[in-house]
């Protein structure tokens, strides 16, 4: 009998390989003690209710008052998810992220009334006191974002009640992760050496790139039993999570759940109907690429469970976390040394939680607060692929460090439109670095799959999810009851007309929209979209043009959220109102079809 693989407990994990949450506070008897202070904070925004709009200086205080609060509200916030999501079997965890999440709803309840007083003042006068008071004046781009924001403010009581909701709206977004991290059970299958594997969200993966097609087989299946079980739950805690958003619209008077999410950002909703047109044109050069991994693989039918196998098995080695490192430093080299140092940091600092252990949140992330270090979680397997998560989150971190360095708190951080540039483009870096230091034949056609793999599930696939969320949105708004049947009839047939009709429709794929947690964020997975597309087009420039596209990159990484993020990107060298850059990585990817069908020729069938 084979010994089973067990995933390591929180405490068997070294300590090098776990985030250092002491940067943040020694420990949880500190962190208590920032909660009692931010408690005693609330006396004094209290206080302010009813003067905000009497003069400069009564508006100065509150939005100093405003941003004190909130900052050390996120830094406990940060720590107490951070402890839960090492390992959300922990009660201790679960304990502090609950008690966290709703001191947020407290807090933002308290701090309600400060918006809607702003926009009782007139206009004008906010403006000449904007022109007559200095101090004011680095909050002038946040007051002009909430004056264009005045028909959707609601008065002092009705955003006190609404911040008191968002303790319970949520709900179903935690019970999603509770129910799909802490409580799911999985079943074990046998992996291509006869070991007996217990199935978790990080081994999932894995072993779907496995090149034994026995074992995607059963991972696959047994994977989505377990979600089997627990799909109506999961339906009724989605159908929540969007109606949530529907309400939200409605009270705050806009025309639509997605306009809601895209307009205090600044983002028209063409962006979003631009991105879904312009992919949809293009699912012909998908179609022909899924027949071609087809006909690569050897394989009669193309299944689900066949489209993460690796084309090119033999280059996808094992590399451990050191080695991992060592390349995306290198690999980050251009962008210069203040960037390096900052990786640096990173890693010395213990700002990453590299490996599973039992409980820990699944997949990976990059998330911190204005006054902590931008921590990033992995699940790392040692594979070449796990190298490229690192990259793509130290992108997140370094624009938020960078961010954070810059700018002040009110514009410390950036919109969720551009939070995948960095990100990408980092992970283009990589594929450079690698394709100039390898002389590998076989490495090339490894990079290029990969790269072709990354516009199939970041640009294609993630416009899928982006059309299945409009698509439930609209059903929610049109008054349509919201059904596991629904999301499940919803989800199979754009998976059928994504992919055509070279992929079987395996059953268990329908329920595919149970297992995504971008689902309950509010319009968020069609910036991974559009962020492949800016980072490319960013790249592009980098490569081309040398230092100057590179100052351009690292001013965008330094402005936060200062200005509209169309235009911050437009300043670096993208037009993202326009569908050119969606079209542009669309041509990126038929260039690098066309490179791999001639490498590929003799393997087709």
């Amino acid at each position: 009998m084979t010994e089973m693989q067990k995933i390591p407990r929180r405490d068997e994990i070294p300590e090098q390989y776990r985030w250092d949450l002491t940067t943040i506070y020694p420990d949880d008897a500190a962190w208590e003690q920032d909660i009692a202070a931010i408690e005693s904070m609330l006396g004094d925004v209290a206080a302010l209710q009813g003067r905000v709009a009497r003069s400069a200086d009564d508006l100065l205080a509150a939005l100093r008052m405003r941003d004190q609060v909130s900052m050390r509200l996120w830094q406990v916030y940060v720590y107490a998810n951070r402890r839960f999501d090492s390992d959300t079997t922990d009660p201790v965890g679960q304990a502090l992220a609950e008690r966290a999440g709703t001191l947020a709803a407290k807090v933002s309840a308290a701090l309600a009334f400060i918006d809607p007083e702003i926009l009782v003042a007139p206009e004008e006068q906010i403006r000449a006191w904007l022109r007559d008071h200095p101090d004011l004046a680095v909050y002038e781009y946040a007051l002009d974002q909430l004056l264009r924001q005045r028909d959707h403010v609601r008065s002092a009581e009705v955003e006190a009640i609404l911040a008191q909701f968002s303790d319970i709206t949520r709900a179903p977004g935690e019970i999603f992760e509770v129910l799909t991290n802490a409580d799911l059970s999985f079943p074990t299958i046998e992996d291509e050496h006869g070991q007996t594997v217990q199935l978790s969200h990080g081994r999932y993966m894995r072993l779907l790139r496995s090149p034994d097609r026995r074992v995607r087989r059963d991972a696959f299946i047994g994977y989505y039993s377990a979600f089997q079980g627990i799909r109506n739950t999961l339906g009724a805690s989605l159908a929540a999570q969007v109606r949530t958003h529907v309400l939200n619209a409605r009270v705050r008077n806009y025309t639509s759940s997605l306009e809601a999410a895209l307009t205090p950002n600044d983002i028209p909703v063409e962006v979003y109907h631009n991105l879904i047109a312009t992919v949809n044109a293009n699912l012909s050069r998908l179609h022909r690429y899924l027949r071609l991994r087809r006909r690569i693989m050897g394989l009669d039918e193309l299944h689900f469970y066949d489209l993460y196998a690796p084309l090119v098995p033999e280059a996808d080695v094992a590399v451990p976390y050191a080695e991992g490192e060592r390349l995306v430093r290198a690999a980050f080299e251009p962008l210069g040394e203040e960037y390096g140092a900052a990786i640096a940091e990173a890693f010395g600092n213990r700002w990453i939680d590299v490996y599973e252990n039992v409980g820990k949140r699944s997949g990976a992330y990059s998330d911190g607060a204005y006054t902590t270090a931008p921590f990033m979680l992995l699940n790392y397997q040692d594979r070449l692929n796990d190298v490229f998560t690192l990259a793509h989150e130290l992108g997140h971190a370094m624009h938020s460090y960078f961010t954070r360095k810059t700018q002040p708190y009110v514009y410390g951080d950036y919109t969720i439109f551009v939070a995948e540039v960095a990100s990408t483009l980092n992970e283009a870096l990589l594929t450079d670095y690698l394709l100039q230091t390898r002389d590998d034949p076989t490495l090339r056609r490894y990079l290029i799959v990969e790269q072709l793999e990354d516009i199939r599930t970041t640009l294609f696939r993630q416009t899928m999810f982006a059309e299945f969320e409009l698509e439930i949105h609209r059903r929610a708004e049109a008054g349509e009851p919201l059904t596991t049947e629904l999301f499940s009839t919803i989800y199979r047939n754009l998976v059928a007309r994504y992919h055509g009709s070279d992929v079987m429709l395996d059953e268990q794929i329908a329920l595919e929209w149970a297992r995504i947690p971008h689902f309950y964020y509010n319009f968020y997975v069609y910036q991974y979209a559009t962020g492949l597309s800016a980072a490319l087009a960013l790249h592009a420039r980098i490569v081309n043009e040398g230092r100057p596209a590179i100052e351009r990159y690292l001013r965008f990484l330094r402005s936060g959220s200062s200005r509209p993020s169309i235009e911050l990107l437009r300043d670096a060298g993208v037009d993202m109102l326009s569908p050119a850059p969606i079209q542009a990585a669309m041509d990126h990817f038929d260039a690098l079809l066309g490179e791999l069908e001639q490498m590929t020729a003799g393997a087709q069938q």
